[in-house]
């Protein structure tokens, strides 16, 4: 079955979240629509929608029209077999001493490694992406030092291959991964059973460090949060605040015109910047509370 896109682009977010909810009341119905601001400084949003059925041109001239936004680019997207695509294209990653892998990799383990599986079916967070890939070679680094953190937050955890990291390397931490998305908890949830590390890892629906259990075990020695920009700066206080003396927090999802700007944030909330690592065009931030 094929699948249909419209995307298009217009000022200010207020307006594109009007457009959005505009297109969620459209007959065929859209699948799903997403809002996001264009990282140019253009102050540009774009709106998209995905379809099941050939979309209402006629409706979406309609909407760009009386919401002021550009006209509607509109896509046919092909069938793909995407685990199968996944499979092909996401190679294992290297990233000092672990290697991230798919279960249909599992032979190409190099020894002495420590191996973090992730299945094919899911692709955010599989270490591919420069800012996960990031976050574990910041924290690979702080382990070549001899730091070993007793109590971990992974904060936006996603498949959780973070807090994995942190359970395959630090055998005696309390390790806490959240995710605000509970299909991304499930996720993490299975990754922490076929890597064996039940009981090692425990995984929390949760906005931001909002839970009973995050808050109960600060404050945390490292706290990693691979989220994006807005969420960043707004957690700095909240990061800074449940970090103990001493502790890190290792920051991504941003991109490198964005690291000052974060890194403001978190200096304001008072820590220290200890390293920047760009990969591509994101950025990887280590931060200390002294």
């Amino acid at each position: 079955m094929p699948t249909y896109s419209a995307l298009t682009t217009l000022p200010g977010e207020e307006a594109a979240q009007a457009l959005a909810s505009a297109m969620e009341r459209m007959d065929p119905e859209p699948t799903g629509v997403g809002v996001f601001e264009i990282e140019d400084g253009s102050g540009l949003w774009e709106v998209g929608a995905y379809f099941l059925e050939a979309p209402d041109q006629v409706m979406l001239e309609v909407l760009a029209t009386a919401f002021g936004a550009k006209p509607f680019a509109l896509s046919e997207l092909p069938e793909v077999d995407w685990v199968a695509h996944v499979r092909r294209e996401l190679s294992p990653v290297d990233a000092g001493r672990f290697f991230v892998f798919g279960s249909h990799d599992a032979d190409k383990v190099p020894p002495g490694r420590v191996p973090l599986q992730i299945e094919a079916t899911v692709a955010f967070g599989t270490g591919h992406h420069g800012t996960t890939l990031g976050c574990l070679l910041a924290f690979d680094k702080l382990l070549t030092e001899g730091w070993r953190p007793a109590k971990v937050a992974d904060i936006g955890c996603g498949t959780a291959v973070l807090a994995m990291a942190a359970a395959a390397t630090l055998p005696d931490a309390r390790i806490i991964a959240s995710d605000i998305d509970r299909v991304a908890v499930e996720v993490a949830e299975a990754n922490v059973a076929i890597n064996g590390l039940e009981g090692r890892v425990e995984c929390l629906e949760a906005a931001g460090l909002d839970h009973r259990h995050i808050l109960a075990a600060a404050p945390y020695d490292l706290i990693f949060a691979n989220i994006l920009k807005g969420p960043l700066i707004e957690l700095a206080p909240a990061i800074s605040t449940h970090l103990a003396t001493g502790g890190r927090a290792i920051l991504s999802g941003l991109l490198a015109v964005q690291a000052d700007s974060v890194t403001a944030a978190y200096v304001a909330a008072g820590l220290c910047l200890q390293s920047r690592n760009d990969i591509g065009e994101w950025s990887t931030l280590v931060l200390q509370r002294d």
